[in-house]
Parts: structure tokens; sequence; C-alpha cells
């Protein structure tokens, strides 16, 4: 009988001082007390190149609205991996050449439909080689290449099929990247359940989610890519999302040196980053030749987050979506010599034809 007066006058007491014990992990978010010192940064140190960007519409938008907030970001390049192939890539060139030619370069694309037909490589290396010559500064692959796209018999098309191998010899010969997203990260794949890391997103975003049949394991993928990478050394890769391992960089590590012709982007893993500021740091600094800004989509107001992982020390600061990460961030500190690798040089040292005077 006491227990039962004790539950009803908590209860009343919850109900008189408005509080409720009933929330969803989602609502909590609650504002911290820790008092640190706070360096924002809404403006890169020095001038970047974004080459990890989606612009869909570049063919007929307005590019002056574009660069105006590229330049409050301190953006010099923004490479648009959204060129298609074609006609439509040609609109898109022709709208950049007209207005900016400096400030764009648009990576085009690869029409997987048909492949298992006769001559199918031969063709989509000719129509990459023309691409190319239209003024196309690379090549990107959609993670569509190992978990979407079919053969003219209905069978996956694994990313290191050898009826692609003309593509990627055509890059080697060409002298233009191929930056390639393939699968997802790891924890797509893994059982939704408490354990699970990203049953936050996966739960607001069910599509998401992944198994070994579907549409085939995560390891298989990524193996896929790498034995891809392997056959062509004279073809230059960009990994997108660091290959999802910057969860693991020692792992990355061994990639990269197994990879010589393997570069990783940054775009949309800051926050497996700016978790780990000490052991990135030192991935930074030993691999600082081999990885390049990208950001992924295209939110002005979120690249702050990646300026202040990348160029402070600060701790203990919000990344901007918490579905993707409902932990706090912490900067590396990353020495001048690195960043200026990172936000441009090595990108002007892969992709061909970009203005380095854009750049100090």
């Amino acid at each position: 009988m006491k227990r039962i007066h004790v539950i009803c006058l908590l209860s009343i007491s919850n109900i008189f001082f408005g509080l409720s014990q009933e929330m969803s992990f989602e609502a909590y978010d609650p504002t911290p007390t820790l008092v640190v010192p706070q360096n924002p940064v809404t403006k890169a140190k020095f001038t970047f190149i974004d080459v990890h960007s989606h612009q869909f519409r570049m063919a007929e938008q307005d590019l002056s609205l574009l660069v105006k907030d590229m330049d409050q970001l301190n953006e010099g390049i923004m490479v648009n991996l959204s060129g298609g192939t074609g006609e439509g890539l040609r609109a898109m060139l022709k709208n950049v050449n007209e207005n900016y030619p400096n400030r764009f370069a648009v990576f085009a694309n690869v029409d997987f439909s048909g492949v298992g037909t006769p001559g199918w490589g031969a063709k989509a290396a000719k129509q990459l080689e023309a691409d190319v010559k239209a003024g196309a500064k690379g090549l990107k692959i959609y993670k569509s290449l190992g978990l979407r796209h079919k053969d003219v018999n209905g069978k996956r098309i694994a990313i290191d099929d050898p009826r692609l191998n003309p593509v990627w010899a055509m890059c080697g010969q060409l002298g233009i990247p191929v930056l390639i997203h393939a699968a997802d990260p790891k924890s797509f794949w893994d059982p939704l359940d408490s354990k699970n890391e990203r049953w936050l997103e996966l739960k607001t975003k069910p599509r998401r989610k992944r198994s070994a049949t579907n549409p085939a394991p995560w390891q298989q993928i990524i193996d896929e890519q790498h034995r891809m990478f392997k056959n062509h050394p004279k073809t230059k890769f960009i990994n997108a999302h660091m290959g999802w391992y910057a969860n693991d960089l020692k792992r990355l590590g061994e990639l990269l040196d197994e990879m010589p012709n393997m570069s990783v982007g940054i775009g949309a893993i800051i926050a497996e980053l700016g978790r780990q500021p000490k052991q990135a740091k030192a991935f930074f600094i030993r691999y600082q030749d081999r990885i390049l800004f990208g950001k992924d989509s295209w939110k002005p107001e979120e690249f702050p987050t990646y300026f202040r992982v990348l160029e402070t020390a600060d701790e203990y600061f919000p990344y901007y979506k918490k579905y993707h990460a409902f932990w706090a961030m912490y900067g590396l500190d990353l020495p001048d010599d690195v960043l200026r690798k990172v936000y441009y040089k090595n990108a002007l040292n892969l992709i061909p034809g970009l203005d380095e005077s854009l750049f100090e």
C-alpha cells in the first residue's frame, strides 16, 4: 500500500513540476553544461576545392548565386560530380564556360544500361573519351554500381566486372581521376538492434537498410572495389567517404599502403574524424598527400563544422545531424602545410586543368 502511495505522489509531483519521464531518444537533445573555449570557423583558412558536390541543374541554374555562397566559404572550385554524359554534360559545360570557367569542374558519368551486349565496354569508353574532350575533368561512379545496376541478363554488375575494364583503362589513358562511391556504411548491413550505431538513421530512413542478400554482403562489395583498383594501377581513384573506413583508420592506412593509386575524400564522414581527434590527426599527417576535401551535399551552413574539425583544437562541439552522429566533435588542429594539401593541393595534383592561380 505504501508503495502505491509513493508512486502516486511521484506522478503528482511530476505533473505539478512539469516533469515528464516519457521522452523518445529522438527528442532527447540536452544543452551541454560543459564550458570550454569556442572557436567556430565560418570561412576556411585556405581557399579550398570541394571535390564532392552534386549540382543536377547546372545547365540552366544561375551560377552567380552558387559563386556568392562559395566566396563566403572561401571555396575556390566546386567539382560537380553529376555531369551526366553526352548532350546533357555539354549543356552544363556551356553554362560554366560562358560564365565561370575557372570556378567549376564537371565530372562525367557512365550509363551502365546495356552491360552484357557485344561491344558495350568499347562503346562506353569511347563515349567517355568524347565527354572528356568536351571538357569533363574526371569520372564519377555512383554507389548504384554494386548495389542496383544489372546486366542485360538481370544479374548484379560487380564493381570489378571485367566487362567494365575498358572504362577504367580509358581513365588511365586520359589521365583523369575516378571518384567512386561503393556500398554504404557497414552498419547499414548490421542487425537493426540496440547495438547498431546507426539505429536512429535507419529508423528515420528505413530504405537505407541492407542485408547479405540485398543485394550482397558489405565486405563482398568493398572487396570488389579494391580488386578493381589493384587491377588498374595506372588509373587514379578517389575513394569517396574514405571508403567507409573512417571509423577504422588503421585498416584504411593499410589499404592506402596496398593501393598507391587510391586517394580518399572526406565527404559525409567528418563525424567519424571529429570523435577521434588524436588518431585522425596522426592519420592526416601520415597520409597528407592522399586526402581530399569534399562535402557531398551542397548545404553551405554545414561547411563550418568541417572547417572547425580540421582547423581548430576545440572540444565537444555539436555535429549538425543528430541521426547521423549523436556524439560531439573535437578539432584535429591540423598543421597549415597539411591543411593546404587537403584543401586544394592534392586535388590540383589529381584533377587536370584546374586554375591554380585561385590558390596561394
